[in-house]
Formats: structure tokens, sequence, C-alpha cells
């Protein structure tokens, strides 16, 4: 592996699901050190147990298991605070405080802990302490209201948690390196609380939109602007074989280049006339459906029509472009064997050149990591009679 852009930047996460557990995700694969910090299993009371391959199976990630409700439990996660640079976590606002373990007791060990809230709605509002997932803050967020109706006439269900990853996973992410990057240049070494708010990281998702309305005083409905399908070169049709094609031809050369493939010509000085939209519609569907969608794919696409197939998830992991761009590898689990998974895809991450070896769940490096906090080795020992580690 090549030098990576977090190496030597050591990262503690207390969540084993949502928004921070994908920051984690990503900020290891970046090059950080992540402890992951879970519960004594026989006092955890966890709610979800993800499945072994959630979260790329952690791969990359060590494991520390304390009872931080136990004052010997609390101390020794504060210690390990002390030599870390950030701290990520997901409990409901307040409760990290009660617990001892919160900002303003972390900072007083480590004054330039980056310390990392992420939460539904914030650590303030009158919804603060409102439980949630994904779906109620797209609902929240206006995501759900602009994404059109579903067979029953409501919105559909979204194909992947755009809340939990970029509103929260990936809002944590941003937050996290701006704050890294200001205790470096600042020269004063301290970091600062970070606020994540999932539904607020939707919003900033919507601003196009909602800052259209804010603007304007207009509303903002499903049709009603090109890229929430008031016009037909901004819509989805299906081909032949029953697959669908997307059709994104927004600039006008590519319309352009798309009714004449189409053999439809007449539309091409049409493109925002309200007035023949529904007939462009009808027209482009009829001749679609003369050729099934890969035919289309093959014909439009390298011809600059702004079309693609709409893959499912069987055809994405066999595509070509994300074959050569490397997005899969392969990792080794002891119980579940050989498997494919998303690598580190994002620019500026180093893939490694060896397949990743993940762990069982009830591996831990409890003992490792605590010593390197500077617990000795019999209080270490009998701090795990006690049943505050495992």
């Amino acid at each position: 592996m090549g030098t990576e852009l977090l190496e030597g930047v050591t990262v503690l996460d207390l969540a084993s699901v949502g928004p921070a557990a994908r920051a984690s995700r990503w900020l290891a694969d970046y090059g950080a050190d992540v402890v992951k910090v879970g519960p004594v299993p026989a006092k955890s009371g966890v709610q979800i147990a993800p499945p072994f391959f959630s979260y790329s199976a952690h791969r990359r990630m060590k494991r520390v298991l304390l009872d931080i409700k136990a004052p010997e439990g609390r101390d020794a996660f504060l210690a390990l605070a002390a030599e870390a640079d950030v701290v990520i976590e997901s409990f409901r606002p307040g409760v990290v405080d009660r617990l001892g373990i919160g900002y303003a007791a972390v900072s007083a060990a480590n004054p330039g802990i980056v310390y990392c809230s992420t939460s539904g709605f914030g650590q303030s509002g009158p919804k603060s302490q409102q439980a949630g997932h994904d779906l109620n803050y797209l609902a929240s967020g206006g995501f759900l209201h602009l994404t059109g109706a579903g067979p029953d006439g409501g919105p559909p269900i979204p194909g992947a948690t755009v809340a939990d990853s970029a509103g929260g996973g990936m809002h944590a992410v941003i937050a996290i390196l701006a704050a890294l990057h200001h205790r470096a240049a600042s020269g004063d070494g301290l970091g600062r609380h970070l606020d994540v708010s999932v539904a607020d990281g939707v919003l900033a998702l919507m601003a196009l939109s909602v800052d259209e309305f804010l603007a304007t005083g207009q509303d903002v409905e499903v049709g009603s602007n090109l890229l929430l399908g008031r016009y037909a070169c901004y819509d989805t049709y299906q081909a032949g074989d029953g697959k669908w094609l997307a059709v994104a031809a927004i600039e006008p050369r590519f319309w352009a280049n798309l009714c004449g493939l189409l053999g439809l010509d007449k539309w091409t000085r049409h493109q925002n006339d309200d007035a023949v939209q529904d007939d462009i519609r009808r027209d482009m569907a009829e001749v679609f459906r003369t050729k099934d969608r890969d035919t289309w794919v093959a014909e439009l696409a390298p011809a600059d029509t702004c079309v693609s197939g709409v893959l499912s998830v069987p055809e994405l992991v066999e595509d070509e472009q994300f074959a050569a761009r490397g997005a899969f590898v392969t990792a080794k689990h002891p119980a579940h064997g050989t498997f494919r998974q998303i690598g580190p895809v994002l620019a500026g991450m180093v893939p490694a050149d060896e397949p990743y070896v993940c762990r069982e769940s009830d591996a831990t490096d409890t003992d490792e990591l605590l010593a390197r906090a500077g617990l000795a080795a019999d209080r270490i020992s009998a701090l795990r009679d006690q049943g505050v580690v495992a």
C-alpha cells in the first residue's frame, strides 16, 4: 500500500450502525487507525447486530469492549481518548455526558480531541430527542416529497440510505477533516465538538430545490423544473426487453444528438417547449421500445447523448467501468470464507495489494489497546475479571 492520507490519525468509534459507523468506515479507508469501542457483550443490551458483511466487514479496524457505565470502564475509555485524535459517537443527545464520556470530559483529558456527535436532528432543537432512521430524515428534509409517487401514490422507498450515508456519514467525515485541518493550521492544537445532524445533512443535499423556493417564493414540486422531470430530455424510459434507460440530455447539443439518433429530429428545437412534452415523451417511449436496453446503450452512450442503462446490483458488480477502476476487492472471513466487497473507491483512498482479512465479531484488541494507553497488565487483568472489559 502507498502513503495514506490519514496515516497516523487515531479514531475511536462508539457507534455500531448508522451514519457514524459509515463515517468511521471511510476514515479507515483513508488510512486512519479506527478502533471500534463496543459494550461488554454480557451487559450490552445491543438491539442491532449487523450482518458480518456490513460496513465492509470492519476491515482494517481494531476493537475494544468496555462497560462504560462502570466507573472503571469510563476511566479506561478516557485513557484511550487521551491518546486519540477523533471520537465519534451516536448516542441520543445528552447520553454521553451522563456517562461521563462527553466532550467536556474527553477534552479535559485531551484538549486536541475532535469530538463528533452524530445524531438524527442534532444536539439542540425541539426534535433533538426524537428517535428515527434514514427514512425519517429523508422525510423531514424534503427528499421524500420530491421523489415522486410510487404505485400506491405515496413516496417510494429510496434505493439507497441517502440520509445515513451522505446526510450523516459523509457529513461527519467532511466536518472531522475540516476540524483536523484547523487544529493543525491554527497552531493552538485545540480540537472542537462537532454537532452532526443527519437531518441538517439532508437539508444541505436539498439546497437546489429549497433555495429556489426561498429565492422565488414558488413552490417546488415533482415536474416543476428540469431536474424534477419537467422535460422529456431528463427522464427514464423502458426498452423493448422491459429494462430501463436513464436519459439526461440537458445540454442542447446532447439533446440534438439524441433526437437525431432516435429519428426524432422534429423535436430538436422543442426541448423546453412545455406545450409538447407529452408528445415528445410518447414518441421517445415508442422508439425506445423497439430495441433492448443494452443495444440502446451501446448505440447511444458513446455518442454524447447522456443515456445510461438502469443497472441492478447483480449487473453493476460486473460492470466494465467499475472493473476498470478496481471498485471491488476480495475479503476473507474465518467463518464466511472469501467474498467480494466494494473497495476503497473514494478519491485519494489506497486499496490493499492483498485480500482484506476480516475477523470474527467477537475478536478484540482490548489488552493491546489498553496497554498502549498506559494501563498495566495486572490492571487490565483485574478489569477483565470484574467484567468491565472483554
